[in-house]
């Protein structure tokens, strides 16, 4: 038997769950909002949060909710929204380095990492951020990274490099031939 009538399109809708520091919460609401809004119109996504932190992301379809998800967890991670906004562009991603896989429950040797990746007002963590063309932050326990994927890859083995106990030195040398490499690269294309 056929049915002339059309079937009536059912909605789905998409939801994740996550929670940031409470710290953060300001970050990802911005001045009277703004900044959710901005979020959820990048994202196509509706974003609640609690004064608490607990995140409630809503969208119709499952990439919409994920690219939000990221966005958030990113602005959790200590990022500034805009550059944060970035892991909407198809070729960007996010990488955690945890510091504990190098320090332990170390608390002092967890301020001396962070202090090594900042540096002296914020000049390491700069140097980092220009060679490899990401976004770098310290938050915490944690180092997270967003840029272009093959550009991440290269600044967290920099930064894995200066967190085993090499020089800056020799970090900034290993992004400078990486830069050069990009640029002979780009120049083929």
């Amino acid at each position: 038997m056929i049915e002339d009538e059309p079937k009536e399109k059912v909605r789905e809708e998409f939801s994740y769950e996550l929670r940031i520091p409470k710290d953060r919460v300001g970050a990802v609401v911005g001045k009277e909002g703004a900044t959710k809004k901005q979020l959820e119109a990048q994202t196509n996504s509706k974003i609640q949060i609690s004064a608490d932190g607990d995140v409630h992301i809503l969208g119709d379809d499952s990439f919409s909710v994920y690219l939000a998800k990221e966005v958030v967890r990113a602005v959790g991670r200590g990022f500034n929204p805009l550059a944060a906004l970035n892991l909407v562009k198809t070729d960007y991603t996010m990488e955690v380095i945890d510091l504990r896989h190098y320090t332990g429950d170390n608390k002092n040797a967890l301020l001396r990492l962070r202090g090594r990746v900042i540096g002296t007002e914020g000049k390491s963590r700069q140097e980092l951020e220009h060679l490899a063309e990401v976004n770098i932050s310290v938050y915490g326990k944690t180092i997270a990274i967003i840029g272009p994927v093959e550009r991440v890859t290269e600044a967290r083995r920099a930064l894995e490099l200066i967190l085993s106990g090499s020089k800056h030195s020799t970090a900034y040398r290993y992004l400078e031939k990486k830069r050069r490499d990009w640029a002979l690269e780009k120049a083929k294309i």
